[in-house]
């Protein structure tokens, strides 16, 4: 093979040695940094490449993304159920609040009354509060929350604004027992508002109503006549309202009537009543000065 003057064989040709070339590529990087920091000469070249790589980049980041839906949808699941019950509970206290307010002032208003009638008696009395109602079907009572302490004793009228609602019939320290005016144990020394006709009205045997028993045949009662207390006894003052007539039942041939009465009074419809502090100890020595005494026999 021919040989050319002043050239060296291919075999022994050699090129630039490796610490050369990374000198030459150092300086070229130095050059790149400081050519794209001043004139951003590889500015396309870095768009080109970021559009090439969003493909990958997005689905590298798919799963990351799938993870923070998820947790974002049960959050505003959870934020969602959390206001729901907040508003609901909201809803049920203004309710409660709303329905305590009318019931303040339905109180109020019938204390209001209440005072009203202690301006017009010339008893002292005191405000009671109805603890709770017996569960008895056969005794229509009521317990309120004072008791011996606050002056109350047996025998003493339960008013209110309507009128006679019963009589105290047991107290404690603490509170006291009320039979209404439709306990069958209950008697009320009354008179026709109309004529002055004076007569007993005790608790009825039908439910919620009160009764005028032993009545002459003749005797001057009607429907709508109005019963008040007479005053005697002692026990309960006179002029109380206590029940409005709603039918007389008259028999001729026993010669006897019997007159049916609607209380004036509402203690279904209420929590706070007078008790009026008679002296009960004078009523009932009156009541036994009122009784015939025996004769006395000779031995």
């Amino acid at each position: 093979m021919p040989q050319h003057h002043g050239t060296a064989p291919r075999l022994f040709r050699q090129g630039l040695p490796a610490e050369a070339r990374l000198v030459v590529l150092v300086v070229l990087a130095l050059a790149l940094l400081l050519g794209d920091a001043q004139w951003h000469v590889m500015e396309p070249l870095r768009r080109a490449v970021s559009v090439v790589l969003y493909p990958f980049q997005r689905v590298v980041l798919l799963p990351r993304d799938v993870v923070q839906q998820v947790n974002e949808w049960f959050n505003a699941a959870n934020l969602v159920r959390t206001e729901n019950e907040a508003l609901q509970r909201q809803r049920i206290e203004l309710a409660q609040v709303a329905t305590h307010a009318a019931q303040l002032a339905a109180e109020n208003s019938q204390l209001r009354r209440l005072l009203g009638v202690t301006d017009t008696l010339s008893q002292q009395a005191v405000v009671v509060e109805v603890l709770y109602e017996p569960p008895n079907s056969f005794n229509q009572r009521l317990v309120f929350n004072k008791g011996s302490r606050q002056g109350l004793a047996p025998g003493m009228p339960v008013i209110d604004e309507g009128g006679v609602v019963g009589q105290i019939v047991r107290v404690t320290p603490m509170t006291a027992e009320a039979a209404l005016v439709t306990d069958e144990q209950v008697s009320i020394p009354v008179q026709l508002l109309r004529n002055g006709l004076r007569l007993i009205a005790f608790g009825g045997n039908s439910p919620g109503n009160m009764e005028v028993r032993y009545l002459s045949a003749n005797a001057d009662i009607k429907e709508g006549d109005t019963l008040v207390t007479s005053g005697v006894g002692g026990l309960f003052p006179a002029g109380l309202p206590v029940a409005k007539v709603k039918s007389v039942e008259r028999d001729t041939a026993s010669g006897f009537a019997r007159a049916l009465c609607e209380p004036l009074a509402h203690p279904e419809r209420y929590r706070h009543f007078l008790v009026l502090q008679v002296d009960v100890s004078r009523a009932e020595s009156n009541r036994k000065e009122a009784e015939p005494s025996e004769p006395d026999t000779a031995d």
